[in-house]
């Protein structure tokens, strides 16, 4: 780990958010978490308004997320939290996905919301015409291959039992080749062929919770096998070519492994040997990116910002952007944990905490100039890795942050790679 230096930090809050400055002349979507600001909004009435889970556990309000991202339509966002005693707005009732449509009119279930935003907003292309049976055919075996025993949780579905154990390792196995078989039937790399549909988004909010969590609960229990589940890995790298679901509706492995630790019996932790696991899974996401890794990556993302000029150029910068916006509830978290961050690195003064947070912002913006995979902005600020603690709040942060709510998952690793220095 490089040694750290003390002394003032030349860039300002104001330096970096002028760096930003063909993202503020855009204006972002509208996203409101319920939980701090339970006032009623101001509805729109040229577009629909999405009523989805606070923390993006949900993965039914996964499906309709990402059919209006991959439709590209204009939407505004209400985070609505669904947890147990969780306060709710008082003009809201019901259970998440729900969608208020421009006309006043409100609607449920994630898959009629999916053929609906398709209907209105997507001309067909998730049920496409020829094709559209199989769509809802394929689209509907979810519900007779995933196991129909398990215990309901936005947070970890089809994993526990109703004794707070995880399901037998057979019957994960049985799932897993069963949804590769069904995969096999097509002609290409989705449930469909070889285009992206509403089958595809009925499925991927569970298989991708799947690839992460299963490899904790069960020794050799891998989603993401080539050799015993050659079609379902194939599908897998398929849907990480998808703009709207790389670049953000997907989550990321470790904070499907952190909700977990949420999501026993009556939520209130799970098996040990689940936690013992978990420790060992989070080293490969951590090391630094191959230069066709951050092409591949950086060709994604130009795709969907192309759309989305609200973003930043590259998804490390976008991470900056989402830190800059969050800074004052990033201090505040920290400070409030100050007890237990006793000896970890981090500045616990309100200076030297804001120092490390403008250092984390230009190195996410600019480049770290020693890594060589931040350059997509500039020459890197040599000051900025060396200030005290950044490296460390980086850590802290990745531990903190819940993906995709909180960003999207290409620039969550951003962060990560810098708490592994």
């Amino acid at each position: 780990m490089k040694a750290k230096h003390i002394f003032a930090f030349a860039a300002q809050w104001k330096d970096l958010e002028s760096s930003l400055l063909s993202t503020h002349q855009h204006d972002s979507p509208v996203v409101v978490d319920s939980a701090l600001d339970p006032s009623k909004p101001n509805y729109s009435d040229s577009k629909p308004t999405l009523f989805r889970e606070r923390h993006g556990w949900c993965p039914y309000s996964e499906r309709v997320w990402l059919a209006l991202e991959s439709t590209n339509v204009a939407y505004d966002t209400i985070r609505i939290d669904n947890t147990g005693p969780g306060r709710k707005p008082s003009y809201f009732s019901g259970q998440t996905p729900q969608m208020r449509w421009p006309d006043g009119s409100v609607q449920g279930e994630s898959l009629d919301l999916v053929q609906e935003v398709d209907t209105r907003y997507g001309g067909g292309s998730l049920y496409p015409e020829s094709i559209k049976n199989d769509v809802i055919n394929k689209a509907r075996m979810f519900g007779k291959i995933f196991p129909s025993k398990s215990r309901p949780s936005s947070r970890a579905a089809f994993l526990f039992g109703w004794d707070g154990e995880p399901l037998w390792k057979s019957e994960f196995e049985s799932v897993l080749s069963n949804t590769d078989d069904l995969l096999g039937s097509s002609d290409g790399p989705f449930f469909c062929g070889n285009q992206f549909t509403a089958a595809d988004i009925a499925w991927v909010p569970f298989l991708e919770r799947y690839a992460a969590q299963l490899p904790c609960l069960h020794e050799g229990l891998n989603p993401r096998d080539a050799t015993n589940y050659p079609h379902l890995n194939k599908w897998f790298e398929a849907m990480e070519t998808v703009p709207a679901y790389a670049c953000r509706v997907r989550g990321n492995p470790s904070s499907w492994r952190k909700v977990l630790t949420m999501a026993g019996y009556g939520n209130a932790g799970v098996p040990p040997a689940v936690v013992e696991r978990m420790d060992d899974l989070g080293i490969e996401e951590g090391r630094p990116q191959t230069d066709d890794e951050r092409i591949r990556d950086q060709a994604l993302w130009d795709e969907y910002r192309s759309t989305r000029p609200f973003l930043a150029n590259t998804p490390s910068a976008e991470a900056g952007r989402v830190l800059l916006g969050n800074r004052e509830a990033i201090v505040n978290d920290t400070l409030k944990r100050s007890g237990t961050l006793e000896g970890a690195g981090i500045p616990l003064d309100e200076k030297g905490l804001d120092d490390a947070m403008r250092a984390l912002a230009c190195i996410l913006i600019f480049g770290a100039e020693e890594d060589g995979h931040y350059e997509e902005m500039g020459v890197a600020s040599k000051e900025a890795v060396d200030v005290d603690g950044v490296f460390a709040l980086a850590k802290f942060l990745d531990e903190r942050m819940c993906v995709p709510r909180d960003m999207s998952a290409l620039s969550a690793d951003a962060i990560k790679r810098l708490s592994v220095y």
